[in-house]
């Protein structure tokens, strides 16, 4: 296999687009991404494209096609292929476009990642990706997916000590730097007391403890490594790129405070890229709701198992901090597109590892990590990137 560098990228303002269509967004991050890497779309052999509930949200399946249609590109007969995953939907499409050009079938695509969940009611768009979920042995019983990682945020108190003040620890940070990011959903800061006291959602997570149903989409282009100077000054390697499984329903696994998927998939990018955690500078975690970050970092072998909470609250993981974690603003605060945000990660490594992330930069980082999860952990996906000089 060839190595692969990201070219390009673009992305959407998150929010509530709700003047804008999804075929709209999606043309835009795409046409970003090709610009960036000064590319015409006459270069590309495909396009990937991570959605998880189009048919639901906005009554379209096959929508790969219809943004190839729609960016005047539908005479050029490339393959276009949706890739879902649930939350993982966007990385998942990433690892597919990685292992496209890695193997030599194409030699430009462009892996995109779009969502549109405003258009319905909140209560309908909790249903829908609640489907990410076991429906026959949790979501018929009434479990959504704030309700599952509830309970393992319960556990996860009840065996290591974790407190409430240390998961909004998480909320405060990941709005303090979306403030800094253009591009966020909630640009707002909020204090540990409003945390604390917003309305609760599942015991103990409260409406500040969960990521907003968000609207937006990202791309990326993926090429040749031999070939990256000829479309950046930057090249940006794709060190690694791993995908694990695990069991759909929580009833089935044996710890409730671990996704095994992630620390496999961790375990088999560190060792493809010859890297360890403690080389990561920055990295753009799965934080859907905030013990979900907080299980990552455990995970992916940056604290030690029970100890990501005192240190997550002692501002290990804030600016400056090794790594600096979700300068983004993460899904929390930046926003959950659930297809977009896959790629919307690596977008943010990309800009920080070329030094392009203005206020919100990590200086001198050269190694960036991304984590993104579907369901409660029955999908992980984790890329490694590294800058080239």
């Amino acid at each position: 296999m060839r190595d692969v560098a990201v070219l390009g990228v673009g992305q959407t303002k998150f929010g509530e687009l709700w003047d804008r269509s999804f075929r709209e967004i999606g043309i835009e991050a795409g046409l970003q991404a090709l610009v960036d890497a000064k590319l015409s779309s006459g270069d590309l052999g495909g396009l990937f494209l991570g959605n998880m509930a189009s048919g639901s949200l906005i009554d379209q399946e096959h929508i790969a096609p219809l943004i190839l249609d729609y960016a005047g590109l539908a005479g050029r007969h490339l393959p276009s292929v949706r890739v879902e995953g649930g939350g993982a939907s966007g990385a998942l499409a990433f690892h597919q476009g990685y292992l496209a050009v890695a193997s030599g079938l194409y030699d430009y695509v462009v892996v995109g990642g779009a969502e549109k969940l405003t258009d319905v009611p909140d209560a309908t768009a909790a249903q829908i990706t609640s489907s990410a979920a076991d429906h026959e042995w949790e979501v018929v019983f009434g479990a959504t997916l704030p309700a599952l990682w509830a309970i393992m945020a319960r556990r996860h108190m009840h065996l290591y000590g974790t407190t409430r003040e240390q998961l909004a620890a998480v909320a405060v940070q990941a709005h303090a730097m979306a403030a800094k990011n253009p591009n966020a959903h909630y640009r707002n800061r909020l204090t540990l007391e409003q945390v604390l006291d917003a309305g609760p959602v599942a015991e103990p997570l409260g409406l500040f403890d969960c990521a907003p149903l968000s609207d937006g989409a990202a791309a990326v282009v993926l090429g040749p490594l031999e070939t990256a100077r000829e479309h950046t000054d930057t090249p940006i390697k794709i060190a690694a790129s791993q995908v694990a499984c695990d069991t759909l329903a929580l009833q089935h696994r044996e710890d409730l405070t671990s996704l095994p998927s992630t620390a496999i998939a961790g375990q088999r990018a560190f060792a493809r890229a010859r890297r360890a955690p403690a080389d990561v500078q920055v990295a753009e975690l799965h934080d859907a709701y905030t013990v979900s970050a907080l299980l990552a970092l455990e995970d992916l072998g940056f604290v030690e198992k029970g100890a990501s909470g005192p240190a997550f609250a002692s501002g290990r993981f804030g600016p400056g901090g090794s790594p600096t974690v979700n300068p983004s603003g993460g899904l929390k605060a930046q926003g959950q597109p659930f297809g977009a945000v896959g790629v919307a990660q690596v977008a943010e490594l990309v800009r920080q590892l070329r030094g392009e992330a203005k206020e919100r930069q990590v200086a001198g980082a050269t190694l960036g990590l991304a984590q993104n999860v579907g369901g409660t952990g029955a999908t992980s996906v984790v890329t490694l990137l590294e800058r080239v000089n």
